[in-house]
Order: C-alpha cells, then sequence, then structure tokens
C-alpha cells in the first residue's frame, strides 16, 4: 500500500511542491515528474474530460516514483471519492466547499467508519487489488490518505471557522481565481479583500491545525505563500508549460523570412 508523500513532508512541518497534470494523460509524463522530485501530481478531473478510468495508468506511474496522486474530483456524489481512491489516487481534492455541512457530507463519503460511511471493496488500487490485510488496509487509508477542501467562495470564507472545526480532512487550498469572481473583484489578486479573505483562511488553518495552500505562478509568488504559512504550492503545469513553450518557439522562429 501507498504511504502518503505529501503527508510525511506536512507532518515534518516541511511544505510540498506540486505539478499539475490534466492534459497530457500518459504515465511517462507523470513518472517524469516523480523523477524530477516533485511530491505530487495534481490531476483535474473537474474542468477536463477525463473519466475515472484516467486515473489508473497515471497513479501507476505515481507509485513507481514514490509520489502522490491528487485528483480534483467530480462533484456529483457519494461514488466520487471512493472511485478516484479505488482507481489509484491518494489524496482527494474537493472544489467549492461552501459550508461546514457540506465538508461534513464529503468527509463522510471519503473516510471509513467511525469518521465516514464509505464503503468498502478492497480488490482496488489502494489495497493491493485484494492483497492487502483488510484491518491493515484500514489502519493504512485512515493515515495514509488525504482530503482537501477548495475555498473559492466569498460564502466559505465567511463561514471559515465551523469548516475548519469539521473533522477528516487535512488541507485548505484557496482557488484565488473563483474567489476573485465570489466577490466580485474578477483577477484583481491584490485586492485588500482577497488578501483579507487569505489570511481568514490561514488564521483557521492555524488554529485548529490544518495545512493550507494555494495555486502559485511564479517562485516569488510561492514564497509568500509560504512566509504567510501555507504549506501546499503549485510549482508549474503541463498546460501552461506547453502553451508557454509553443508560444515562446513560435516567436523565436518569427525571424525566419524567405530569402530576397
Amino acid at each position: 500500500m501507498t504511504k502518503s508523500r505529501v503527508l510525511a513532508k506536512l507532518r515534518s512541518g516541511d511544505f510540498v511542491k506540486v505539478a499539475g497534470i490534466s492534459r497530457v494523460m500518459h504515465p511517462w509524463l507523470a513518472e517524469t515528474v516523480g523523477r524530477i522530485g516533485y511530491d505530487c501530481i495534481w490531476l483535474d478531473l473537474e474542468h477536463r474530460p477525463w473519466g475515472y478510468d484516467a486515473i489508473d495508468p497515471i497513479s501507476l506511474a505515481c507509485r513507481s516514483t514514490g509520489i502522490d496522486l491528487m485528483a480534483r474530483i467530480h462533484k456529483a456524489g457519494y461514488g466520487d471519492p471512493m472511485r478516484a481512491l479505488e482507481f489509484g489516487a491518494n489524496g482527494l481534492m474537493v472544489p467549492h466547499i461552501r459550508s461546514a455541512q457540506e465538508a461534513r457530507q464529503w468527509v463522510e463519503w471519503s473516510r471509513f467508519p467511525p469518521l465516514g460511511k464509505r464503503g468498502m471493496d478492497g480488490a482496488g488500487a489502494d489495497a493491493d487489488y485484494a492483497l492487502a490485510n483488510p484491518r491493515e488496509y484500514l489502519e493504512h487509508v485512515a493515515q495514509e490518505v488525504f482530503l482537501v477542501f477548495q475555498i473559492e467562495d466569498k460564502e466559505a470564507v465567511e463561514a471559515i471557522d465551523e469548516i475548519a472545526d469539521v473533522e477528516g480532512f487535512d488541507v485548505f487550498f484557496v482557488g484565488m481565481g473563483d474567489l476573485s469572481l465570489s466577490y466580485g473583484v474578477p483577477f484583481d489578486f491584490g485586492n485588500p479583500i482577497l488578501q483579507e479573505a487569505l489570511e481568514r483562511v490561514a488564521e483557521a488553518a492555524r488554529k485548529t491545525g490544518r495545512w493550507w495552500g494555494t495555486p502559485t505562478g511564479t517562485p516569488e509568488h510561492a514564497q509568500r505563500i509560504i512566509n504567510l504559512g501555507g504549506r501546499m504550492i503549485t510549482a508549474g503545469g503541463d498546460h501552461m508549460t506547453l502553451l508557454k513553450g509553443f508560444q515562446n518557439s513560435f516567436e523565436a522562429f518569427s525571424s525566419v523570412r524567405l530569402p530576397g
């Protein structure tokens, strides 16, 4: 069974570097990212066309290099977290958590009793395809599966202390893009109202012993988040790497001309 590199680093007081993969769904890329030294792959199923069957081959590549696979799941219901975990993810990200009641529901669907009511199959990748002792498996996933709640809405920030008191999740992840829309200041990331919202999440995490993070686009931005107490940062992704790479290449070749 897979031990969580993310949880090991967070528990030791360190921070984690996350790479986004959601366009180039190939085990080669996932394995390469692991060999480079990232701690976790963020696999986005919310905004991309993939189904849960896409998790299986990527999770194999993650296990081969000892990094975690965090799936941002569909938000349809009970089967979403269970299927993602059984197919090989060992971290779950749930988008747009807006209340403590909603947070408790996702804990219930993601955790086995006594914390939750997740159903057990015991034949998935997370249980070594039924090779794991069932009791040891239950103990293992209680300690090595992490649950991330995204804070992306004004009402979530207003209820952040109540959400933080919910037992059974590990990390707040602030989605500043959607949060800026919710507050009516689209993409004005320096706006004081957004900075105050981020600080409220950070304080709620600190008071309840949670970790928190947010997407970071530059090393300077990532350092600011770490200095504020954040412990989960993004450090690149396949979409923007490809986009910028082709843009730069096209611009570099713009000097090529026909002779004469």
